[in-house]
């Protein structure tokens, strides 16, 4: 995995106590804001405003995935902002590095991956041990048997332009553990731009239509594939990793089987 800015965090510990002392932490990825939220309270002092979980979460929002306010941010004093070298864009990486903040920067293509990530991003925030739903989620995964069919689907993220997963994603690795084949895995492009005509000349097995990024829904979605079955399914199971993990595979299952025409 390449190192895109390990954190150089400097924590002290508590009088009397072992544990150390909480990260003030700036979060620009909703999963991580979820994470560690659950799992270091108090130690958020920023996130986009993007970042809805967990519910009533307050702390002062600096902007969006892709345009956080440096300056906010900045203001904030955090000891560690936390990144996704997928969801952020890397001039605002940089920016934030410029302006002498540590810049944690995560990598998450598989569910494996995911945990060690968060254990990663968990320790440099301070936490005390791993949380245990983090081990909860790993046991889960690990877990889930053999899928007893195997189908094929296109997965789009976005309509106007038509987007779908492609190769070497993270939400493409989810459904394949849960028996679906998304059939644009060995695109070159990791979110290819297709024409909805190919789309459904490919004939998958099912459509799988998250909510997010694009919010599909029963009206706005299924009807551009007829004929073809379509699940609706949660983005937040989909595409999240953090406390999400240790549901998902029953919920995504539940949605996918619930596939209609």
């Amino acid at each position: 995995m390449p190192d895109h800015g390990r954190a150089r965090v400097r924590r002290g510990r508590s009088r009397g106590s072992s544990h150390p002392v909480p990260a003030r932490v700036v979060s620009l990825v909703p999963s991580l804001t979820e994470a560690v939220a659950r799992t270091i309270p108090g130690a958020l002092v920023g996130a986009t405003g993007w970042c809805s979980r967990p519910a009533g979460l307050d702390v002062v929002r600096i902007g969006g995935t892709k345009n956080p306010d440096v300056e906010r941010i900045t203001g904030l004093r955090p000891d560690l902002v936390l990144a996704n070298e997928e969801e952020n864009r890397a001039p605002d990486l940089e920016a934030l590095r410029a302006a002498g903040l540590d810049v944690l920067v995560t990598e998450v293509r598989s569910v494996p991956q995911a945990v060690a990530e968060l254990d990663r991003v968990l320790t440099a925030c301070g936490a005390a041990g791993r949380p245990g739903w983090l081990d909860e989620a790993e046991r889960t995964w690990a877990a889930l048997p053999d899928p007893a069919r195997r189908r094929t689907a296109v997965v789009p993220v976005w309509r106007r332009p038509w987007m779908v997963l492609g190769r070497d994603t993270f939400a493409g690795d989810v459904l394949a553990r849960l028996g679906v084949d998304h059939l644009y895995a060995h695109h070159p492009e990791r979110y290819p731009r297709i024409p909805l005509d190919e789309l459904r000349a490919r004939r998958p097995d099912l459509v799988v239509l998250p909510d997010e990024p694009y919010r599909f829904t029963a009206d706005d979605g299924p009807e551009a594939f007829p004929g073809l079955p379509c699940a609706l399914v949660s983005g937040r199971h989909l595409t999240w990793y953090g406390p999400s993990l240790t549901e998902a595979p029953r919920v995504l299952a539940g949605a996918l089987g619930a596939a209609r025409r």
